[in-house]
């Protein structure tokens, strides 16, 4: 096992690697770049307050107007944002400072791309625990229960329900629940801005926990709906693949009740598939605010700030949050391959590498 978690490790190395450099790569050949997005500030009369702000960051008295920009004030420019470096220069530095965690300075904030992400995780946070956790909990025991009840009138009016809200996309769910109970067009029954109210400081603690709950009612319920059908029906199928085995006709026939055999012999050996997802589902869940959602219910999370990143050529921030996502997302593969031996300890990595 020691050997095999070596391996995992090791590999998640030129993996990580691999996705930055395509990722820089990339990002050399977008056009509209920040240096591109200052000169035409600088440039255009139109934008002259902008861009006397932008320009005074540098080196002071870089705006001219209409008149442009001389070669000079561009290699300032360029120099401000990193650029007059060739790309391999920039490429290692960036991984260098990676390693230890410095994800760079924001371009169009100024600001640390490290404190960027943890001013906005508590809102992502938010969304994705809770998703999270409700599917779970609502998810497993009626998957549970649709296998003991398959082909009865139950299952097929849960299947129904569940397949109709996996076919609405959250962001039109959510669309539908401000029109009904966000003051649209019928009830205002729930808050459609941020996690908490204006005078959330002056709450009671029973107060800023209410407010809170309510404040995520609508959003997490957009994004929870659609995520009920694969994992109710991923428990369903395990129930009723581990229901038709001999070991289970075995036990009926010594006598054992139906619930010592579901609960006792059943649960352990269909959990595994659910189980074994659980650790990247779980990490996942810090970084699966969507961005609709965030939009929609005007939530500031990681979802929006990377949108925001992406349209305004913040670099920094673009491979800053992609190579956080790319590390939990790798981390949550080795701990669910580790879920499956904690689960089923018949299964040996070891052997098969051998």
């Amino acid at each position: 096992m020691l050997s095999y978690l070596i391996k995992r490790i090791a590999l998640m190395i030129p993996t990580l690697f691999g996705i930055l450099a395509i990722s820089f790569l990339v990002i050399q050949f977008v056009p509209g770049g920040p240096v591109e997005q200052l000169v035409a500030q600088l440039k255009g009369g139109a934008n002259g307050a902008a861009g006397a702000e932008s320009g005074g960051a540098l080196s002071g008295g870089l705006y001219r107007g209409d008149h442009g920009l001389d070669a000079k004030q561009l290699a300032q420019i360029k120099a401000y944002y990193g650029f007059d470096k060739p790309a391999w220069q920039r490429f290692g530095e960036m991984v260098g400072n990676y390693l230890s965690f410095n994800l760079g300075q924001s371009y169009f904030y100024q600001r640390s791309v490290t404190e960027l992400i943890l001013e906005k995780l508590p809102v992502s946070i938010s969304i994705g625990l809770w998703t999270f956790f409700l599917t779970y909990l609502v998810s497993i025991p009626l998957g549970i229960a649709k296998a003991v009840r398959d082909g009865t009138r139950f299952d097929a009016v849960t299947s129904t329900l569940i397949l109709v809200g996996y076919a609405i996309p959250s962001f039109v769910l959510g669309i539908v629940l401000i029109v009904l109970f966000g003051g649209g067009s019928f009830w205002q029954w729930f808050p459609l801005r941020g996690l908490t109210s204006d005078n959330f400081a002056q709450l009671s603690l029973f107060g800023k926990v209410a407010d809170y709950l309510w404040h995520l009612v609508l959003p997490v319920t957009a994004m929870v709906v659609g995520n009920f059908a694969v994992m109710t029906m991923l428990t369903k199928n395990s129930f009723l693949e581990e229901i038709r085995k001999q070991y289970v006709l075995t036990a009926r026939a010594k006598g054992l009740s139906e619930r010592r055999i579901l609960y006792r012999h059943v649960f352990r050996n269909a959990l595994i598939p659910i189980v074994t997802g659980f650790p990247a589902a779980f990490l996942g869940a810090f970084f699966t605010g969507s961005l609709l959602i965030e939009t929609i219910f005007s939530l500031d999370g990681l979802g929006l700030l990377s949108y925001n990143a992406v349209i305004q050529r913040d670099y920094p921030v673009v491979l800053g949050t992609l190579y956080v996502f790319t590390l939990i997302g790798l981390v949550g593969k080795l701990l669910s391959d580790l879920a499956y031996v904690w689960v089923d300890p018949r299964i040996n990595f070891s052997a098969v590498n051998a």
